[in-house]
Parts: structure tokens; sequence; C-alpha cells
């Protein structure tokens, strides 16, 4: 059986309800438009959520954790709700009187109180009571078209948690040690490249900022606020900035550089635009240089490089992604993302995702950092993300930001230095590209 009910929409209601997914149960045009046939797929099955289609492309219906069956009685759940979809937004509507939620009628489907009835008395078409126990508008909901092209009930199955991580991990003090004397020490394999440039990218509010903010912490022994970070619709960020960690206060430098750019919005002429983004990627772009989203940066512009060097460029490209929304990425978003990518590929610089506020993502790694590769949830986002942004899964790290924290946690430093070093490696798998190609050149010669 195939869902009528879209990738995105099947996410976004998910988003909604926690670590789960949705299996498809009962699909009223193969099974048929019936009471009894509903109730033979669905009866003692829960959570469920029932789904109406019609013809004016309404999708709209309602979510109980109660089970169904036939017994012709109310059933409390308080947290039963209907809704629907205006574009790809869910609007929902909570039950008013949890005691009348669902009630239980055998010649029809999914009954909603008395406010909502899909396939109502085994017929194609809906019961509309809109104030008794639920409150909606009725046009909002299914554009007073009660006539039902489709109907679905999905049982909503929660994820599952692994009782041995899926990435193994070492959480100690040593490991700790271990990353950040590796990251001290590490030099690049070419002479002329002191650090390594890494270009975070992503979505507004993704958390670029806090990610270096965070790594800069990590090595300051405390939490710092070095770059401009917090919550908006709009990019904080306003300038192109490369920042440089030190080892500790007063320390020196370590062998990588951050660059923080504008964040990414979905509508043209807003954001980061693609032009400044190739600009950067070959080590055009000044330090703090001023975003223009209407006017990309052009050779005329005071600071302009002409002629980069290979420590000018970027050497590994970071998309800062947030675990909360990748799977309601909105579509122009994801487009601007595919064009960037295509762009990194086509000059094979290498490419990580960062999967940062995994702990608002998941409750289970919100309770303990350390069951981040223990998540299924979680796992799940990384597929999710891989595939959507064309990175192997390999290439997804999970990392927590600081934000409201005063105390460094020595979980997080763990997941925030290997993501430092993946970013390493990434870089020296660049650098011996560029070496092997010019031995290459060379040998012709």
């Amino acid at each position: 059986m195939n869902s009528m009910l879209t990738n995105s929409q099947q996410k976004t209601i998910c988003s909604q309800l926690g670590r789960v997914k949705l299996r498809l149960l009962y699909k009223a045009s193969i099974h048929g438009f019936t009471g009894a046939a509903f109730h033979q797929r669905c009866d003692n099955r829960c959570p469920t959520l029932s789904v109406g289609y019609n013809a004016s492309g309404y999708v709209f219906g309602g979510y109980t954790k109660q089970p169904f069956s036939q017994s012709g009685q109310y059933v409390q759940d308080g947290q039963a709700f209907l809704f629907t979809f205006s574009g790809e937004k869910l609007i929902k509507y909570p039950v008013t009187e949890p005691a009348y939620a669902v009630r239980m009628v055998a010649n029809s489907g999914p009954y909603f109180g008395e406010a909502l009835v899909l396939v109502n008395g085994s017929q194609a078409v809906v019961h509309n009571n809109p104030g008794n126990y639920y409150n909606f508008n009725a046009a909002e909901m299914h554009g007073n078209d009660l006539n039902l092209a489709e109907c679905e009930v999905y049982e909503v199955e929660e994820i599952p948690e692994f009782e041995k991580p899926w990435r193994p991990m070492v959480w100690e003090t040593e490991k700790r040690t271990e990353l950040m004397d590796s990251i001290k020490l590490y030099c690049p394999m070419i002479s002329s490249v002191p650090q390594v440039r890494v270009l975070l990218i992503g979505p507004v509010g993704a958390g670029k900022s806090s990610f270096f903010n965070s790594i800069n912490s990590v090595f300051r022994g405390h939490v710092s606020n070095q770059a401009i970070a917090g919550s908006s619709t709009t990019s904080l960020t306003t300038k192109f900035r490369t920042y440089s960690v030190k080892a500790g206060r007063g320390g020196k430098p370590l062998p990588i550089i951050f660059c923080d750019t504008m964040g990414l919005e979905e509508n043209t002429g807003a954001g980061l635009d693609i032009d400044d983004i190739i600009s950067i990627l070959k080590g055009h772009l000044p330090d703090s240089y001023q975003f223009n989203p209407s006017a990309p940066l052009h050779p005329e512009t005071s600071g302009y490089r002409k002629s980069p060097g290979l420590k000018d460029e970027i050497h590994c490209v970071a998309y800062v992604t947030d675990a909360c929304k990748v799977s309601i990425m909105p579509t122009k978003l994801e487009l601007k993302l595919e064009a960037i990518r295509r762009k990194v590929n086509s000059m094979g610089i290498p490419q990580l995702v960062l999967l940062t506020k995994v702990d608002e993502a998941c409750s289970f790694v919100s309770q303990d950092i350390r069951n981040i590769y223990k998540s299924g949830y979680i796992e799940e986002m990384m597929q999710e993300v891989s595939a959507r942004l064309g990175v192997p899964m390999s290439c997804v790290v999970p990392v927590k930001n600081y934000s409201k924290e005063l105390e460094l946690d020595l979980n997080c430093d763990i997941l925030l230095l290997t993501a430092v070093i993946q970013m390493l490696r990434a870089a020296d798998s660049y650098f011996d590209e560029l070496s092997d190609r010019k031995s290459n050149i060379e040998t012709k010669e």
C-alpha cells in the first residue's frame, strides 16, 4: 500500500509526536469505505493517526493514543487532537473534553467525539460538528467539502532504542585529553598551509556560531561566547568572520580556522548568497566582509583577494543542521543547499554535516548525551540528513553545542572534539588529492 501522506507531511506530524514513525494499517480505497473494514484492520491498535482526503485538496484528521473498538462507548484521551494541513504547516485542534475524545462506533470509521467522523455510517463522507469536544474552523479544516476521496489510518510506532551503540564511543577524561592533544599537534601536510580552514554553512539558528564558541570553550576550560550567537528569524552573523581557536588562555593558535557565514534563508535575496559562497571557497573574501544578499562580492570590493593562495582557500565544508528541523526543512532551503553542494563537489572540497541540538530532538539523548548512538531516532535523523545533503553517514557527526550551560561537560566535549578530528581528517584527504594531482602533472611533464 502506498501512503497518500507525503514524506514531508509524515515528518511534520511525527515531529509533534516524538521518536516515532507511521505504519499504514487501513486504506479505504483498497479495504472499503465501511466501518467493518476499518475495525477489522485497526481495532486494538494504538496510538493511531487517521487521515481524510477530499477532492478539494484538503488533508485532515485526528490522533488518539487509545485503541479502537466497537463498544459504542466514549473513551478518554487528554492527548487526542484533530489537525489539518495548510500548505506544509500543521494546524492542531486539541481535545476540549478529554472524557469524550473518541467514540467507538461499529458502523463508522475513526470517530472523534461528536466533532469529526471519517467514513460516517459506512459511507465515503465526513460527519462535521465543530464545538462538540473539539473546536475548529470547518472551512479551514476541510473547506466544507465533506466527501472523502480517501481515508487512511496509520499506527504510530515508537522508534526503538538500542542496547549497544551502533557507533562506538569512549566517554572518558583520557579520551578528551587524547583528542585535544591530537588537534594541538596536528600539522597540515602542505607546508604553505599553516591552518586548515573550515567553512560553516547552515540555516539561520542552526548553531554555526555556537559551534565555534563551544570548541573555543573546550580549549579555554570554561564556557565562552566570542562569536555572536542566539536565536533569531534572520541571521545574527552579518559579516564573514574567521575564528582561530587558541590552546588555552594566551596559548598558541590551533591548526584550524572556522569561517562563519551569514545564515542561509529559503527566500531569494535573503541570507547568504551562493555567489558569495563561491568567493569564500576560492579564498577571495576578506575577513569582516559585510554581507549584502542583494549584491554579491565583486573584485572591486575593499580587501578582495585577487590571487589567493591555497592557505586562503576553504579545505573542508561543514553543513550545520538543526536535528529538530531535518524533517521539516523547507523545499526552497533544500534546493539552495543542493546548489551549494554541487558547487562544492565540483571543486573537490570535502563535506561534513554537523547535526546540532540532538538533545532537543530526542528525549532519550536529553537524559544522557552518551545515548546518542543508542538512539534509533537520531540514527534515522542522520540517515535522512545524509540522503538530503548527499553525504555518506560516516560524514554526519552529531554534536551538542554549549548554549545555556555555565560549566563544561566531559561527554559534550568528546562529541565536539570528535567533530573537529573528522574535519582535520577530511582536510588531509583533500591535501592528499591535491598532492597526487600535482605529482601526476609533474610526471607527465
